[in-house]
C-alpha cells in the first residue's frame, strides 16, 4: 500500500477506536504506520476530508457485507415474511459486530452540520441506502424499482435501520429483534387497514 491507502486504513481504525471528534492528525499518523502528518494535507487537504473518505469507505464495505448476507438469505426456501425477518436479523447482527462504526457514523452526522462536504457524503450514502434497502428488503433487483417506490419503501427501511441501530447501541437488552420488527410492522399495517 502507498501512503494514501495507509492513511485511509489508519483513519478507519481511528474512527472505530476513538470516534470522529477525538481522532487527531497525530492519531491517524500513528495508526497508519507512521505516515507523516504532512501527507494528510498532501493527499486529502485536511483531517476532515480524510475522515470523510475513511467513513464513506467503511460504510460501503458494511453495505457490501449486508448485500452478501441478504443474498444468502434470498437462497433460503422460506416465506417472504420469514425472509424479511431473517434479513433484519442479519442486519442486527452486523450492527452489533460493527458497533464502533455506527457510533462514528452518528458522530459524523453531528459534524455534518458544520461541513457541507461531509453532509454531501452522508446524503449520497442515504440515497444509496434507500435504493439498496428497498430492493433487498423488497426481494427485488435494484435496477427494477421506480423512484417513488425507492423513496417510499426505501425511506421506511432506512428509518427502521437508524431506529433499530440507535436502540441496539443504547439499550441492547430491550432492542428489537428481526421477529419483533416483523410483528410490529404487521400490527401497524393491521391497524392502518382497520
Amino acid at each position: 500500500m502507498g501512503n494514501r491507502e495507509d492513511l485511509v486504513a489508519g483513519a478507519r481504525r481511528c474512527l472505530e477506536e476513538k470516534g470522529w471528534a477525538r481522532t487527531t492528525v497525530r492519531d491517524i499518523s500513528a495508526a497508519s504506520g507512521g505516515v507523516s502528518m504532512a501527507a494528510i494535507g498532501y493527499h486529502f487537504g485536511s483531517r476532515e476530508a480524510l475522515l470523510n473518505t475513511a467513513l464513506v469507505e467503511a460504510m460501503r464495505d458494511w453495505g457490501d457485507e449486508i448485500g452478501r448476507a441478504m443474498a444468502e438469505v434470498e437462497t433460503l426456501e422460506v416465506t417472504p415474511a420469514e425472509r424479511y425477518e431473517a434479513l433484519w436479523s442479519r442486519m442486527i447482527d452486523s450492527i452489533n459486530a460493527h458497533r464502533t462504526l455506527w457510533l462514528a457514523n452518528l458522530e459524523a452526522m453531528v459534524q455534518a452540520e458544520h461541513s457541507p462536504e461531509l453532509r454531501g457524503y452522508l446524503v449520497e450514502g442515504q440515497r444509496e441506502g434507500r435504493r439498496g434497502l428497498a430492493a433487498q428488503l423488497g426481494g427485488r433487483e435494484e435496477g427494477t424499482l421506480a423512484e417513488p417506490e425507492i423513496r417510499s419503501t426505501g425511506s421506511v427501511h432506512l428509518a427502521l435501520l437508524f431506529g433499530v441501530m440507535a436502540q441496539w447501541l443504547n439499550d441492547p437488552a430491550q432492542a428489537p429483534t428481526g421477529a419483533d420488527l416483523l410483528a410490529g410492522l404487521r400490527a401497524v399495517v393491521s391497524h392502518l387497514d382497520g
